[in-house]
C-alpha cells in the first residue's frame, strides 16, 4: 500500500466540489501535479482561464486542506488507496474516455482494473429471469478469466457480482459515493465478500460523499470505461442502464444484450437495443 502522505494532494484535489474532471485535467496540464495547484494563491488562480472567483476560493479554502489528516487516517485504517491518473496502476483503457476520473479510490486488489473485463448492467427491480441470466453470464465469463464490472446496485448488478464470486472470479464494483459507506446498505456483506475474494471496490468520489442521484450517471461512464464490452441483461424503456449503453457506444465498446420476454416491462429497453443493432446473446460463448 502506498504512503498516503505522498498522495495527500490527490485526496485534496478530489475534495474540491464543482471542480470537474475537465477543469482538473486542464490545471494538471498547466501545473503538472496537484501539489503545485495546492500552493497557488487566489490571485494566481484568477489568471487561469475558466476557473473564476467561486472555484478560486474553493481551491484556496483552508477548511478543505484541514480535512486531509482525517481522510488519510480513515483510509489507512480501512485499507483504502487512491490511484491518480499519473500513476502506472491507473487503467490505460479508462484514460481513453472523454472525461476520465482524475483519481480513483480503491479498496481491494487494484491490479485487476486493467484486465480483460465485461460490464454487466440492468434493472434494479430485476425479474427472476434477469437475476438468473446475470448470474449465469457472470459465472461462466469468470470461469474464462474475464473480470466482471458492475455497480453494486440492487438487482442485476448484485447478481452479476454474486455469479462472479461463485465462480471464484474477480469482480470490480464501481460505486457512486464515498468508500466509507456501502449503498444500498443491504449489499454491505456482498461488498466485503468482493474484497475478500480478490476483487475491488472503486469510486471517484472522496470519503463522505453521499449516494446522490446525480452521481450515478457519472459512475456509469467508469463502468463502461473499464470494460471491454457491456452486457445488458434487463432494461426498461427509460432506464439508467441505457445511460451506460450510451457511454459504451460513445467509447467504442461492444454492446451485448440478453433478449427478454416481450410481455415484460423489464425487457422493453433490451429488446429495443437488439432492434437497433446491439448483439443479441443467449450463451456466454457468444461474448467470448
Amino acid at each position: 500500500m502506498k504512503n498516503l502522505e505522498k498522495q495527500k494532494y490527490w485526496i485534496w484535489l478530489s475534495l474540491i466540489k464543482n471542480l470537474g474532471c475537465i477543469r482538473k485535467k486542464k490545471l494538471l496540464e498547466i501545473y503538472r501535479n496537484p501539489e503545485k495547484i495546492y500552493q497557488l494563491s487566489y490571485q494566481e488562480l484568477m489568471k487561469v482561464e475558466s476557473i473564476g472567483e467561486v472555484l478560486a476560493r474553493a481551491i484556496t479554502d483552508d477548511k478543505i486542506k484541514m480535512q486531509l489528516p482525517k481522510h488519510i487516517e480513515y483510509m489507512e485504517k480501512n485499507g483504502i488507496e487512491i490511484v491518480s491518473i499519473l500513476d502506472e496502476e491507473y487503467p490505460k483503457v479508462l484514460k481513453e474516455i472523454y472525461d476520465p476520473p482524475i483519481s480513483l479510490y480503491c479498496k481491494g486488489d487494484k491490479t485487476i482494473l486493467g484486465k480483460k473485463s465485461i460490464g454487466i448492467v440492468g434493472c434494479r427491480d430485476a425479474s427472476e429471469y434477469g437475476k438468473k441470466a446475470a448470474k449465469y453470464f457472470a459465472y461462466q465469463l469468470a470461469k474464462e478469466n474475464v473480470v466482471i464490472v458492475s455497480g453494486l446496485a440492487r438487482g442485476i448488478d448484485s447478481y452479476a457480482h454474486i455469479g462472479n464470486i461463485c465462480a471464484q472470479g474477480k469482480t470490480i464494483a464501481v460505486i457512486g459515493n464515498g468508500l466509507d459507506r456501502i449503498y444500498p446498505e443491504e449489499n454491505t456483506m456482498l461488498a466485503q465478500r468482493i474484497v475478500k475474494e480478490g476483487g475491488v471496490i472503486v469510486s471517484e468520489y472522496p470519503l463522505g460523499t453521499k449516494p446522490n442521484k446525480m452521481n450515478f450517471p457519472a459512475r456509469n461512464r467508469i463502468i463502461s470505461g473499464l470494460s471491454t464490452g457491456i452486457l445488458v441483461v434487463e432494461a426498461k424503456k427509460k432506464s439508467g442502464t441505457l445511460i451506460t449503453v450510451d457511454f459504451a457506444l460513445e467509447q467504442g465498446k461492444d454492446v451485448f444484450v440478453v433478449p427478454g420476454n416481450i410481455d415484460s416491462i423489464n425487457s422493453v429497453g433490451t429488446n429495443d437495443l437488439i432492434k437497433q443493432g446491439a448483439k443479441m446473446v443467449t450463451h456466454y460463448s457468444d461474448i467470448i
